[in-house]
């Protein structure tokens, strides 16, 4: 949890403000996952905040989504050219991949001490992230 807190401080994911008058904050919850290897051995433990995005509300909380999303033809094409030319591919684990998307619209959300934010960029679980 000290990991994903610490990713979210350092994309400027959110604010901390006191809430506006009349605004509904979504909510979140924490998401846990352990991570095991190929064997069945433990790996890691790894925890998500995910808003509720059930929770919001079109015209108010959002206005349109976009997933951008890898077609699998894509992902054959681009290995096919990579065995073509020699090029070493390995796998990549990127942490926090939808942090990275601002958001326009003003979303509000109740962290889990209670306190409220105003979130700056995307995080897993809106309407306006790929993943809800």
């Amino acid at each position: 949890m000290a990991k994903e807190i610490t990713a979210l401080e350092s994309t400027v994911t959110r604010d901390l403000v006191p809430l506006p008058p009349r605004v509904d904050p979504i909510t979140c919850k924490w998401v846990y996952k352990i991570r095991t290897r190929s064997d069945g051995s433990l790996e890691s433990y790894k925890a998500c905040l995910v808003a509720r995005g059930f929770q919001q509300e079109h015209g108010r909380d959002y206005d349109e989504t976009f997933a951008l999303v890898a077609h699998m033809t894509i992902i054959r094409r681009l290995l096919n050219v990579a065995s073509i030319h020699h090029w070493s591919m390995s796998p990549l684990d990127v942490k926090n991949a939808f942090l990275n998307g601002d958001l326009c619209e003003e979303v509000y959300m109740m962290f889990p001490n209670a306190m409220f934010c105003r979130l700056r960029r995307s995080l897993y679980g809106l309407k306006q992230t790929p993943y809800t």
